[in-house]
Order: structure tokens, then sequence, then C-alpha cells
């Protein structure tokens, strides 16, 4: 598979993953998809808890997926929200994603029809990562 066609993959993987958000309080849709070193892509949405800290976001739920399956090397992560424009992850998700590395990040609004490339880092700099605990 080329890139443009793995990359389509991904941003489609990502929007669909809404579908399964579970946001009965907010109402804020999430899905994300992650690219793995080997072209493996999980997807994760968010699932919101009464207890609003409890609450998992989807890119925490897509990495752990592809964690829990033996994956710990990204090459790219997709993120959307049922907003018009793209929205960008939050700092804890921003965070988590650092963990494992700078990786593509790609926005994309409702539909994936408008995209934004970035990277993590761009969104993070001097993250503290576990470079920091050497």
């Amino acid at each position: 598979m080329n890139a443009d066609d793995l990359l389509s993959r991904l941003i489609t993987s990502a929007v669909k993953a809404k579908e399964h958000s579970y946001s009965p309080y907010s109402k804020f849709r999430v899905g994300a998809a992650v690219l793995c070193q080997d072209d493996t892509i999980a997807t994760g949405c968010n699932i919101e808890n009464c207890s609003y800290g409890v609450g998992v976001c989807a890119e925490q739920v897509a990495i752990a997926k592809a964690v829990s399956d033996g994956h710990t090397r990204f090459k790219a992560i997709a993120v959307s929200t049922d907003c018009p424009t793209v929205k960008t992850p939050c700092g804890r998700c921003r965070q988590f994603l650092i963990e494992f590395g700078d990786m593509d990040l790609y926005l994309a609004n409702k539909d994936g029809s408008t995209t934004q490339k970035m990277t993590i880092e761009s969104l993070l700099p001097r993250a503290f990562t576990p470079r920091d605990l050497n």
C-alpha cells in the first residue's frame, strides 16, 4: 500500500472510531487511529465517566490498544472530532503521546475532508520525555 493510501486509511479510521464514542455528558465525540511501525492501525474513541476525571481520551485508547497488542513504535496518529474545523489533543494526551517519541499528527475535521499535519513535538515543545530520566 502506498503512503497516500495508508494516510487515507488512517484518517478514515479515526473518523469512523468516533462512532463508538461513549460521551453522554459532553456529547464531544473523538476518534483516533495510530499507525504502528508495521503499518497496523489501532483505533480508539473517548470514553466519559460521570466522575469526569475518570474518563479516557481517544488518543490514549488507541495507543493502549496498540501497546496491548505488542506495538510500541508509531509512525503517526490521526485524531477526528465532530467539529467542522480541526482540534488539537488536550495537554494530557500530548504528554501521553510524546512518551512514544515524536510522530506525525494528522488532525481531521468531522468527516476528514479537512486535515492538518503537524508533529507531537510541535504541540509540546521542551516536553518531559523518557530521555529526561537518564
